[in-house]
């Protein structure tokens, strides 16, 4: 009897090779329509997570600079508002189509930058950036059809401040709607990551954007916190933690300044036992592990149906000991480096609190670069309810499983968060996933998939998850006054 010998495949290493990237040494901050050196605020230099090397000098805007952006902002907002909505939209078309351009480039800074795998950046990232702006370039002359053919005007000068972990798709997703409404913008990248969104200021100029009309102001938390409380500001949008959420809308109240805030989530991703077990497990790893968990709306919480819970986890845990972790500009990597020291200590202090509350740990073996921040992706069982890592935002790669006997208790414990972000169902019954869904208290809800995201559909969530939509026509709402 003959015996077949096991073939196990390895892959080879498929870096994607940086010589065609053109990044400058020194970034300075991008006001009216041009680099300029900061007159109040400091240079910083920006680090790759997964060598710990810096990339670039960047500026960071001081007082001074914002008051100088607010006010070329302002200057150019009226002549911006009074172009016909068809000659915005040629703008953003271009700024589109120049980010196609330089996908390859976009898609290796962004790794390098923040960590994320190459193919996450190249497929995802990028090709969703210029997807919107080509959506709201097709908006720009038809906004009174996006909210019920009412009159509308823009707000006037825009405040954005994006995070880290989708820098370019975050800019892109704040600045088209705000540009083809008529606003002008200033845009704050987050500290960790400012470099794509100063290669997004490179394409504007290339546009031949006017002057002013969109501003880039790097900077940290305080940077942020000076934007917010600007004078000439006439609306606000906020993509980031829940704490800095509250904040903003403390210094903003009583003031006639629009608000739009999207925040953490602690979202569940719920398993019924009808489901494609399957498609399942490679949707639960999609919904966690995808961007390091790095994502506001990562399916953290992974609720299963006891009649299937032990081989859920069986197969997950299978599932997630073929991830490749390291080099983030491997295209075979899966999970790539933690975006910064601080963002790691969090994640391990958050998963030392789960074990001490009596969570059961297991992370993958996985050999990762001695230099760089590395998090193996991890699975928490025996999770209570209660337990932090059940309640509090990991945003890492780190999933807990809870179980539930009936449909009406997977709806009440999905629902037992302050968070009200995004949730997925899985089942093979169309009428439990509309009926799940319509009790679920979350502002996105995947059926048989997770972290689907499109420029027609809006984005947002409910409780300390924000308000306000991001995407499609309901994007459209928080840049117009409407009469």
């Amino acid at each position: 009897m003959s015996v077949r010998t096991k073939i196990v495949w390895e892959y080879a290493p498929a870096p994607e090779s940086t010589d065609h990237v053109r990044l400058r040494e020194d970034y300075g901050l991008f006001i009216g329509g041009e680099f300029r050196a900061p007159l109040d605020g400091r240079r910083e230099p920006t680090i790759n997570p997964a060598t710990e090397e810096p990339i670039a000098q960047v500026a960071w805007a001081g007082e001074a600079d914002l008051r100088a952006a607010v006010e070329a902002a302002r200057g150019a907002q009226s002549a911006w508002a009074a172009l016909p909505g068809r000659e915005r939209g040629k703008y953003l078309f271009r700024i589109a189509r120049l980010i196609q351009e330089r996908a390859r480039e976009l898609a290796v800074v962004e790794t390098m930058d923040g960590g994320k795998p190459l193919r996450e950046s190249r497929d995802v990232d990028v090709p969703l950036a210029a997807a919107h702006f080509f959506h709201y370039a097709g908006w720009a002359d038809k906004l009174s059809y996006g909210v019920g053919g009412r009159s509308v005007a823009p707000m006037g000068v825009v405040g954005q401040i994006v995070p880290w972990n989708f820098p370019l798709l975050m800019a892109a997703w704040k600045l088209a709607p705000a540009l083809a409404c008529g606003n002008t913008a200033i845009l704050k990248p987050a500290e960790t990551t400012p470099l794509t969104a100063l290669l997004l200021a490179e394409i504007i100029q290339e546009a031949e954007l006017p002057a002013g009309v969109v501003a880039i102001v790097p900077g940290d938390g305080a940077t942020g916190a000076a934007l917010v409380r600007s004078e000439g500001i006439d609306k606000f949008a906020f993509t980031g933690s829940t704490g800095v959420g509250r904040d903003i809308q403390a210094a903003l109240a009583g003031k006639k300044i629009g608000l739009t805030l999207e925040l953490g989530g602690k979202s569940a991703n719920i398993v019924f036992e009808d489901a494609a077990l399957d498609q399942a497990v490679e949707g639960i790893v999609n919904g966690i592990f995808f961007n390091q968990g790095h994502v506001c709306c990562a399916g953290s919480r992974l609720f299963i149906q006891e009649s299937v819970a032990d081989e859920v986890v069986t197969k997950l845990w299978d599932r997630m000991g073929r991830l490749r972790v390291g080099d983030p500009l491997d295209k075979n990597t899966d999970v790539g480096a933690i975006n910064s020291a601080e963002q790691l200590e969090r994640i391990e202090a958050l998963v030392a609190a789960g074990e001490e509350e009596g969570a059961v740990r297991r992370s993958i073996a996985c050999d990762v670069p001695e230099r760089g921040y590395w998090f193996a992706p991890t699975l928490l069982t025996e999770v209570s309810p209660a337990h932090r890592v059940a309640v509090e935002e990991i945003f890492g790669p780190v999933v807990s499983v809870l179980t539930f006997r009936t449909q009406a208790e997977a709806i009440e414990k999905a629902n037992n968060s302050r968070y009200g972000l995004a949730a997925g169902i899985w089942t093979d019954k169309g009428a439990k996933a509309f009926e799940v869904a319509s009790a679920l208290q979350a502002g996105v809800i995947w059926q048989n998939t997770y972290n689907h995201f499109d420029p027609t559909a809006a984005f947002g969530g409910y409780k300390e998850s924000g308000f306000g939509r991001e995407g499609g026509p309901a994007g459209l709402r928080p840049y117009l006054r409407v009469s």
